[in-house]
């Protein structure tokens, strides 16, 4: 093979990885900082790979997305491509994955974790499932599948099945006080 077409080849797989890392990113943070969608996007993983015939992308190997306050981090991330070459499933696993993103200036960053966190980029729906934890703000939600439609704004907790009343593996939920708020009818 000479030199210019492999040259070529190289270059047209970096930007398609480039590309499909693009549009997984963009189309992830619906409710992220406008200013978010400006920053540039940096990708670091120990190895990448490109299969145009299936349309599938995976990074592996201490995988690290980051793009203005977004930030995951994965042992493997595998991006699908639907027909139309746009991404329309994006998984994330690790021991746990993690990610992060502000998304409100008000407010704190918003962080995630799970052994999968699945993006379905044509429902909109995120899931995360196994020992899956969301927080913010001192509010969390854990639970062993949590899915959260970015959509209609749902999120939908699910715990394991436990007779004994103990917490283990149950949804929890934990409210801060607010200083600002309190419950009707309660009185100091």
């Amino acid at each position: 093979m000479n030199q210019t077409l492999k040259s070529m080849m190289t270059k047209t797989f970096l930007h398609r990885i480039a590309l499909v890392t693009a549009l997984g990113l963009t189309a992830v943070p619906a409710f992220a900082l406008p200013s978010d969608r400006q920053q540039s996007i940096s990708l670091v993983a120990d190895r990448a790979t490109f299969n145009e015939r299936t349309g599938v992308t995976t990074y592996s190997g201490n995988v690290i997305i980051e793009q203005g306050t977004m930030k995951l981090q994965a042992a493997s991330i595998v991006a699908n491509l639907n027909a139309k070459k746009e991404i329309s499933l994006i998984t994330a696993t690790g021991s746990p994955a993690h990610f992060q993103q502000k998304v409100d200036p008000a407010k704190g960053l918003a962080k995630g974790q799970a052994n999968k966190i699945l993006y379905n980029a044509e429902t909109g729906i995120i899931t995360l499932s196994g020992n899956a934890l969301l927080q913010q703000d001192g509010a969390s939600i854990r639970g062993n599948t949590l899915k959260y439609s970015m959509n209609k704004g749902d999120i939908e907790a699910t715990g394991t099945p436990n007779k004994t009343g103990s917490s283990t593996g149950r949804v929890q939920i934990v409210i801060p006080p607010s200083s600002s708020k309190s419950f009707p009818g309660v009185r100091d």
